[in-house]
């Protein structure tokens, strides 16, 4: 069982010394073998607390397993409350909840929730996510390179590529096929498919562009490792991105539009950003110029998974020293935004 810590200023011995009982909250199964940010997430860091020493329980949804932590099947109609153990020290819930009593939480907050008002323990996934919500509280997704092949950044470059749900017209897929054409490129589409049936009958009849579909994490290594970038044109406020973080991985600089995360993510050695499709492709061109080692460098040191579990164990600390980490309910403070943000020739 957790004992409560009064002084921080030793929390590296804590780190090493204090184990603490965690319990990860989710409505959906795990683990995503396709497609599934959120839930790729809670598996890695989940996955990294318990190489910590810490003890790891889902509460997710029905036809979970998992080999590193006790599951819990998660019931939408049953008081949280009451699905709880009691043995648990703290609760890191990947939605909002209401009503929650039991134990010391934190919801982490991975989409745009509108305007409505947040738990004060609120943890947003970029510095602008939470500032656009009136709060300070950010912790960096990050991914699990174990999950991945090794990058190999000799190997011959033949295409761009389009990480994300392709439906999404938010994602904008029609723009990165416009940036790739523009630019000479070919495109390959990762999360999507020729015919669109989601987006109205859409097809796509460029033969310039291959659509993989939803695919994993080793399936999409094979593409980012032959791929010169990613397009990633998004037309909303992106809260984060982890497709940003896997390419630059792969060595892939990014080419996108600067909304959201995006300036946060991707600053000029590693990519580029404008809502200008005619900018994007000419700077796609000249996509040589840019260093493969770096941005695969830049992503190795900034967000990867044991510097997202070290700081969630911070938030975790606070808590269960009785602090809360919002003062005020975070709240979107400009909720007079268009549907799209502009996309320019």
């Amino acid at each position: 069982m957790y004992n409560k810590i009064i002084n921080l200023k030793d929390f590296s011995y804590y780190l090493c010394q204090t184990s603490m009982n965690i319990l990860i909250v989710n409505n959906t199964p795990i683990p995503a073998t396709k497609y599934g940010g959120t839930e790729r997430i809670i598996w890695w860091l989940g996955r990294e607390l318990n190489r910590l020493g810490h003890k790891i329980t889902y509460l997710v949804g029905e036809g979970s397993s998992c080999p590193f932590a006790k599951v819990l099947t998660y019931d939408p109609t049953k008081d949280l409350d009451q699905q709880v153990p009691d043995d648990i020290d703290v609760v890191h819930f990947q939605f909002q909840v209401s009503g929650f009593t039991k134990k010391p939480y934190i919801v982490t907050v991975h989409n745009n929730p509108g305007g409505a008002q947040l738990d004060l323990n609120s943890v947003f996934v970029s510095a602008n996510h939470a500032q656009r919500h009136g709060s300070t509280v950010f912790v960096h997704n990050a991914i699990d390179t174990a999950d991945y092949q090794i990058p190999d950044l000799n190997n011959k470059r033949i295409h761009t590529h389009f990480l994300a749900k392709a439906a999404w017209r938010i994602k904008n897929v029609k723009g990165a096929i416009d940036v790739a054409t523009m630019s000479g490129n070919k495109l390959v589409v990762l999360g999507g498919t020729r015919l669109n049936l989601k987006m109205g009958l859409r097809f796509t009849p460029n033969l310039n562009v291959r659509f993989k579909g939803m695919v994993g994490d080793e399936a999409k290594s094979i593409v980012m490792n032959s791929s010169k970038a990613l397009i990633f044109p998004v037309l909303w406020h992106e809260p984060f991105g982890i497709a940003i973080i896997e390419s630059l991985y792969f060595g892939c600089p990014v080419f996108g539009t600067p909304y959201g995360s995006l300036p946060e993510l991707v600053p000029a050695e590693v990519g580029l950003l404008s809502a200008s499709k005619t900018e994007l492709a000419a700077g796609l061109r000249n996509v040589e110029s840019f260093n493969k080692h770096y941005c695969h460098q830049y992503a190795a040191d900034n967000f990867n998974i044991a510097k997202m579990a070290a700081e969630y164990i911070v938030l975790y600390e606070r808590i269960l020293n009785g602090e809360t980490l919002n003062s005020a309910k975070p709240e979107l403070i400009n909720n007079d935004q268009p549907k799209y943000l502009p996309w320019n020739n």
